[in-house]
């Protein structure tokens, strides 16, 4: 029977002591070979049919990390498309609430509204500052800057408590840490940190039909995003999908194929395993920080970690072949699976010379 251990050796044989998954996610062995594979199709001009069908499997991969029928999960290239369809649904003087310093590409689309209210408090503060007349509040799960964890559940019980809807950025925690469909109406995350894919992927997950689609409108669409897309080449979309595929944009199918066994690892060891493997080795380095006198921005469960003071030595880790980022004058370490306690020693030798 095969362990996580054996699955992820299989995958993984990094030249270097790579601890910047928050930036970007290792590419598994599984992952080069399907995208070898698309190109090659592509390359010697065989049909394509075969990485449509990866669009869909990986759909249907997404739906079951994040909880949802797969018929609520759209496929776009980026987080800011999908906040702007959202910007574009609010009325007039409607009031979005976020964090502060929360990734750009989250808040951005709404600040570019004139005529919307956008209101920034401490993320510490979030869940007690919805108010009535807070239209949404937009904010990541983990935060790109420093891996601080929102309290979804009570972001979720304020927002329902003034009718308010709630947007979550899961690009720095889907694949890693477990989400509850009961804690957001609308989700955005890329594929090429945490779910280990290539760039040109991301997935969008909004209410169905029945919630008329959060009252969004589909101003990306095109024939992918027709309820028959091999039927809707040419002139107006007549018939938009039935399902939030309707939001679809038309897929970098290089990125789907890579996605499709990416995703398929993550399923194979379970999102569950891989928190408790990326939360231990961060815990590991949050002692040993302790111990050398550095204090981390206080992130209690969280896969990144956060050092004040020690981004200047980001230059000089890469040089020695550690990985990790500068971020607002932080040092910044991302542990996923393909990290190992090795890893967290390492880093730790060379942070204490």
């Amino acid at each position: 029977m095969e362990t996580f251990e054996s699955l992820v050796r299989a995958e993984f044989a990094p030249e270097n002591t790579y601890l910047n998954t928050a930036s970007n996610g290792l590419l598994p062995a599984r992952t080069v070979t399907a995208l070898h594979q698309a190109i090659t199709l592509r390359a010697e001009g065989r049909p394509l049919g075969s990485l449509y069908e990866d669009v869909e499997a990986v759909r249907a991969s997404f739906a079951r990390l994040t909880g949802v029928p797969a018929d609520r999960v759209a496929t776009g290239a980026s987080v800011t498309e999908y906040g702007a369809l959202i910007a574009a649904s609010l009325p007039a003087g409607a009031e979005v609430l976020t964090s502060e310093a929360d990734f750009s590409s989250l808040v951005n689309p709404f600040h570019m509204r004139a005529d919307l209210t956008v209101r920034t408090v401490p993320l510490d503060k979030i869940a007690e500052s919805v108010r009535p007349g807070t239209a949404l509040v937009a904010v990541s799960a983990a935060q790109s800057a420093d891996g601080r964890l929102a309290d979804l559940p009570a972001v979720r019980a304020a927002a329902h408590a003034y009718g308010a809807r709630v947007y979550v950025d899961a690009s720095q925690s889907a694949g890693w840490l477990p989400v509850d469909p009961e804690h957001y109406d609308f989700l955005a995350a890329v594929g090429f940190k945490w779910l280990m894919g290539p760039h040109g992927a991301t997935f969008f997950v909004a209410p169905d039909a029945t919630r008329d689609f959060g009252g969004l409108t589909p101003l990306l669409a095109g024939w992918s995003a027709g309820e028959k897309p091999w039927d809707s080449c040419y002139g107006p979309v007549t018939e938009l999908a039935h399902s939030v595929r309707r939001f679809d944009v038309s897929p970098a199918l290089f990125s789907y194929a890579g996605l499709r066994a990416s995703l398929d690892l993550i399923e194979g060891l379970g999102v569950d395993a891989v928190h408790a493997h990326d939360v231990a080795l961060a815990d590991r380095f949050r002692k040993g920080l302790d111990s050398l006198g550095h204090e981390p921005v206080p992130a209690p469960g969280s896969a990144i970690v956060s050092v004040p003071g020690l981004g200047h030595r980001q230059a000089e880790l890469s040089e020695m072949g550690i990985e990790v980022s500068d971020r607002a004058g932080n040092l910044r370490a991302a542990f996923h699976l393909y990290n190992t306690t090795a890893d967290v020693d390492r880093l730790l030798d060379v942070l204490s010379a």
